[in-house]
């Protein structure tokens, strides 16, 4: 076995789920390649129309046709909603259990003991009806207002004062007392805690955070870990592989939200440069895992931007094609989504719909893998690929395609 390379073009969904219409009514009706696709009917996307994008999507749109030969399918989102962390977790073979929604007001306390157990300096800042932590003089710990108010918790840092590694030590001990889906721990250098505090925002009913833009933290130096509830790395494919030896390398979001601790994890926001990372990986690799986020693709989507969504899916085609001709006799290259973004639905959030499975390699047979009930079908595959157990969640379907 050689090299098996996942690229997740980010929010690129092909159809709602049926469960939308209970959990999700918002994203009935969405289909973010379709919707795309029909919005420019001249739009020519080569190498996914060869890897049998219009199979897995199950009709041709526009210019694109459906291939006779071509191995394809679809995956079913199993965690709950539409989430590009909870997604890359269930790609890496977790099942994340159902997070709680509430503010960091509910686990302040707990917190504040935690952390003053541990040592550190605590102190309380009160807004006019939330409250947050600072620890160290360096960072605060606060609700993220940025997505669904009661999802996350942020930890933001300046990273001239505490190092990273520091953060992220915090950062577990605000996970370890919290329920809710995300524990984002991130800093930037040239930063002081001033600017962070200048960035305070209430949002009512008690929630409080800072606005990392305003705070200067993406401007210079960012870094970013993402914690997840009930998510447990020794299960998922990047540390089954990684302690065993093999290579694995992570890029883009990707890097940011799966753990990695045994293998090489580099951000990345721009997709001809991440899809480029992707080239040059492959160059120095003989054996081992990549996975690579095309983030654009779902930043186009949150934007409501078809013409850009035209734009990046164009240079992430032209990049594929050229990943496909690197490959060797025994690689395996996947192309997928994590969930959908139609930019097209009537808002600005994920839609929680089926994601494309379009595989290629020398040695793959020309079948259709159906629909899979979840992204960790893809872990236990990979996992499989290179002779593992599989991870915690998921089926293989390694021996339906070689």
């Amino acid at each position: 076995m050689n090299r098996f390379i996942v690229i997740v073009l980010d929010g690129f969904g092909v159809g709602y789920m049926n469960d939308a219409k209970v959990v999700r009514p918002s994203d009935v009706g969405a289909n973010t390649c379709k919707h795309i696709l029909e919005k420019n009917p001249q739009l020519k996307l080569p190498n996914l129309e060869k890897l049998g994008l219009m199979d897995a999507l199950g009709e041709e749109v526009g210019s694109l046709k459906l291939q006779k030969k071509a191995t394809f399918g679809k995956a079913e989102l199993a965690h709950l909603g539409a989430d590009t962390f909870m997604g890359h977790q269930e790609i890496m073979g977790t099942l994340p259990k159902p997070p709680i929604k509430e503010s960091f007001m509910a686990v302040i306390n707990k917190v504040y003991e935690g952390l003053e157990n541990k040592g550190y300096k605590v102190q309380v800042k009160e807004g006019k009806e939330g409250k947050f932590l600072i620890v160290n003089d360096a960072l605060t710990i606060a609700d993220n207002i940025e997505a669904d108010l009661g999802q996350a918790y942020n930890v933001t840092a300046a990273l001239d004062i505490m190092p990273f590694k520091d953060v992220l030590a915090v950062g577990k001990i605000v996970r370890e007392y919290s329920r809710v889906s995300r524990v984002i721990t991130f800093g930037g250098e040239n930063v002081t805690l001033e600017n962070i505090l200048n960035a305070v925002e209430e949002k009512g009913n008690g929630f409080i955070g800072i606005n990392a833009p305003k705070s200067g933290v993406y401007n210079k130096g960012y870094q970013c870990i993402h914690l997840g509830y009930g998510i447990d790395p020794e299960v998922q494919i990047p540390t089954i592989l990684g302690k065993s030896g093999i290579n694995v390398t992570l890029l883009g979001k990707v890097a940011d939200i799966v753990s990695n601790e045994y293998g090489k994890s580099i951000s990345c926001v721009d997709t001809e440069e991440v899809l480029k990372l992707t080239i040059k990986e492959m160059n120095s690799m003989d054996k081992g895992f990549i996975c690579t986020n095309v983030q654009e693709t779902d930043l186009c989507g949150h934007r409501e931007n078809v013409e850009e969504y035209f734009k990046k899916l164009s240079i992430a085609d032209k990049y594929i094609g050229q990943i496909i001709e690197k490959l060797k006799e025994d690689d395996i290259l996947l192309v997928m989504a994590d969930h959908g973004n139609d930019p097209t639905i009537g808002h600005s959030k994920h839609t929680r719909e089926m994601v494309p499975l379009l595989i290629s390699g020398e040695k793959v047979k020309k079948v259709s893998l159906g629909i899979r009930n979840t992204l960790s079908d893809v872990g236990a595959t990979v996992a499989d690929y290179f002779g593992f157990t599989c991870p915690e969640h998921g089926t293989s379907f390694l021996d339906n395609i070689v």
